[in-house]
């Protein structure tokens, strides 16, 4: 029991920790802060079910081209929107209320499109059902969804602070004027991080549609979880979006089992608070969060 209980948090854990690095992300490259995050995690899962399971198309196949797909639609709302709103001088704020709108667009458009019944996504392992870890079955969906998230996790360190052109990104956000002298465009590296956070975001809704469905709502509380998880775990750090989704995770999940599902959510807002408190730069102490 108690080893489906784990397994269970940390499978919820990743999915928060997939939508925490988009956001820590977004804010490592730019230095801006988005809630489309969960929206975009539904539209993903919409996406994927219908490429593999209407359109039965082979899964690996449908995540890359979802991934892709929506890494286009994540370029094209930093060139669209973000991009002309700062070339106004446009307040902080202002960028976050405009992801709030993108996220109801977002959330809308499924809606028309797909509707707001639960459609169930086909397993992705149909041979392997289960698992045993310690002599207890675990979902072969559950321990890939494990796997993905820790690849994602050390791909993205390393792609930020070991590539050219993640230095570049990293660099656009410190200081654009000073990047762009240095031959760098900052808005390229810009949209190529809201682009991949986007995909991030569409790849956590592949992973979780085959364990809870698809449904219109799956990503809004997946978001905000994803956004208290980067922040409890420092925001702007990789390891530490992956921990704090991870510890949320396992938090939410042993207080539903043993107490009750009704209190999950007042306890891991509760512990989100305390970290505010307590330690307001996260638990791998990533700088506060400039106004």
């Amino acid at each position: 029991m108690l080893i489906q209980v784990l397994i269970s948090g940390l499978v919820v854990g990743c999915v928060y920790g997939l939508i925490a690095l988009g956001y820590s992300l977004i804010y490592k490259a730019s230095g801006l802060m988005t809630f489309a995050q969960g929206d975009i995690l539904t539209l993903g899962a919409f996406m994927g079910y219908t490429f593999y399971g209407v359109l039965k198309i082979p899964f690996f196949i449908s995540l890359i081209l979802v991934v892709m797909i929506v890494f286009l639609l994540g370029l094209m709302i930093e060139k669209v929107i973000i991009r002309r709103l700062l070339s106004k001088h446009t307040m902080a704020i202002y960028i976050v209320l405009a992801t709030i709108a993108v996220s109801y667009i977002i959330q809308n458009g499924s809606t028309v499109i797909w509707g707001t019944k639960m459609l169930y996504f086909p397993r992705i392992f149909k041979t392997i059902k289960t698992i045993n870890i310690l002599n207890t079955p675990i979902q072969t969906e559950a321990a890939f969804s494990i796997g993905v998230a820790i690849v994602c996790m050390l791909g993205l360190h390393f792609f930020m602070k070991y590539t050219r052109f993640g230095t570049a990104m990293r660099a656009s956000a410190m200081d654009a004027m000073a990047a762009k002298a240095c031959g760098i465009n900052p808005s390229l590296a810009t949209g190529i991080t809201w682009g991949i956070a986007a995909g991030i975001a569409a790849l956590a809704g592949m992973l979780i549609g085959p364990i809870y469905g698809v449904f219109i709502t799956l990503g809004a509380t997946i978001g905000r979880k994803g956004f208290a998880s980067a922040v409890m775990g420092g925001y702007g750090n990789m390891y530490g979006a992956m921990l704090g989704g991870i510890i949320l995770g396992l938090v939410e999940t042993m207080t539903a089992t043993y107490i009750s599902s009704s209190y999950k959510d007042l306890v891991a807002y509760g512990l989100l608070l305390a970290f505010l408190y307590v330690r307001p730069t996260g638990i791998l102490n990533e700088r506060a969060i400039a106004d």
